[in-house]
């Protein structure tokens, strides 16, 4: 139909395409492009602010894990667990150091035994060298004189005692055989009634646990073990010598170098505990030879009257053992008893018990509380401990340095709590005083 126009393509327009022309400019955007540009704008607008709201909406999102302040801090535990915790770890660790401590003077026990004994020597001695000093010997020639002279009259005691024993053994030893008897007597017509048979088999069972013995091979190792101990003893002495010699010689010295491997700080406190422990040290050493005289010429005194032998050796003895505190003297007594019973019988060996019981009254309850009480201020029970730790550790000759050491240790402890509590007071700040007003306060406040 003519007149009629279509508004799609023609046929002519789908079978023949047509080519534009490069050169030809592109035709300007209409109104309706730069509407559907302007949609788009608006949308990716949009869009780019939706994003960005989920963004910041993420960012300030809670996270999906609980949180919270740091657990590093001190647990929530009752007080007293917490105070019971605290004492616990540190009695383990103030244990550990001394076992520790115990172990090493254990282990060096031929050493710290001798230099122990060493110091102990040195306090008793300390007054004569200060005195020839001060008449004006130099000091190393007056340590010297007083060594050699100590030794010399210590020796001269022990050999006299020794062969007053051997002058004495064999009286003692006939006297142990007619005991002995007098014992088998006893067995046959005392209350037990043993035939002769039958002593004779317990005899013989005892002579047989001895061969036995010996043929184990445990009496060549006791030998060996007597020879060590021997070398140590002697190793020892001369240990104890030298160590005593340069104590009274350079002592001063020696403390000065030892103060100095402190700390600054500490050189102060350092100086006066040891200075401390040493006057200490001094007074028990000389309570306790007063001690062990009294003790000495008590027993030895009762021996004599009562006529039981070794008079001199067993004086030495009980003098030797007072100086472990409460159970030497006791026990070197005891000697003398076993001597009374072989010599001259049980009756005789009851009157030498009374002897050492009363020798040892007189030690508890007169010397001990006026001499070591106000001089050394340590508890009984502190040195049964003491003397138990000392045995354990070396023997007869830690029993014998134990006490004194406890006694210098519990000085050394007083005299940084003394320091502790004087500083402690200097710290605190001084209580103001009340200040009074002035007379127009003095007027305002209502009598």
């Amino acid at each position: 139909m003519d007149g009629v126009t279509s508004d799609g393509p023609t046929e002519s327009d789908l079978s023949e395409p047509t080519e534009s022309d490069p050169t030809e400019p592109e035709p300007p955007l209409g109104p309706d492009d730069d509407e559907r540009a302007d949609r788009i704008f608006r949308r990716f607008a949009h869009q780019w602010t939706l994003a960005r709201e989920e963004r910041e909406e993420r960012r300030h999102e809670q996270p999906s894990f609980a949180t919270g302040p740091s657990n590093l801090r001190r647990a929530e535990v009752p007080y007293g667990l917490d105070l019971a915790a605290g004492w616990a770890w540190r009695l383990l660790l103030i244990a550990g150091a001394g076992y520790l401590l115990m172990w090493l003077v254990g282990y060096f026990a031929v050493v710290t035994v001798p230099v122990a004994v060493a110091l102990l020597i040195s306090a008793l001695a300390a007054p004569f060298v200060n005195l020839l000093t001060r008449i004006g010997v130099p000091r190393g020639l007056s340590a010297l004189l007083v060594v050699i002279l100590g030794f010399a009259v210590v020796g001269a005691l022990l050999t006299f005692a020794g062969n007053q024993v051997a002058d004495g053994a064999k009286d003692l030893a006939d006297s142990a055989v007619q005991g002995l008897q007098e014992i088998r007597d006893w067995l046959r017509d005392g209350p037990l009634h043993a035939s002769d048979s039958q002593i004779n088999d317990w005899i013989k069972s005892a002579q047989d646990v001895i061969t036995e013995r010996s043929q184990d091979g445990e009496v060549v190792s006791q030998v060996t073990e007597v020879g060590s101990a021997l070398g140590h003893v002697v190793a020892g002495f001369f240990i104890a010598l030298f160590s005593t010699y340069f104590f009274l010689a350079d002592g001063g010295r020696i403390w000065s170098w030892i103060v100095r491997l402190a700390p600054r700080v500490a050189r102060e406190r350092v100086d006066s505990s040891g200075r401390v422990a040493w006057v200490s040290l001094v007074q028990f050493v000389r309570a306790t030879v007063v001690v062990a005289l009294v003790d000495a010429t008590g027993i030895a005194v009762g021996a004599a009257i009562l006529d039981v032998p070794f008079v001199l050796a067993i004086g030495v003895l009980v003098f030797l053992g007072a100086f472990v505190p409460m159970i030497g003297a006791t026990i070197a007594g005891s000697v003398a008893i076993l001597v009374a019973l072989v010599d001259q019988g049980p009756l005789t060996a009851l009157l030498m018990l009374a002897v050492v019981i009363g020798v040892q009254q007189l030690e508890g309850h007169i010397l001990q509380p006026f001499l070591l009480g106000r001089w050394v201020s340590v508890h009984p029970l502190g040195v049964i401990l003491a003397i138990a730790c000392g045995v354990l550790v070396a023997g007869v000759a830690g029993a014998l340095v134990a006490v004194p050491l406890a006694a210098a240790a519990n000085a050394v402890v007083l005299h940084l709590a003394e320091l502790a509590g004087a500083e402690a007071e200097k710290a605190e700040p001084p209580v103001p005083e009340q200040e009074t007003g002035g007379p127009e306060e003095a007027e305002a406040q209502p009598v």
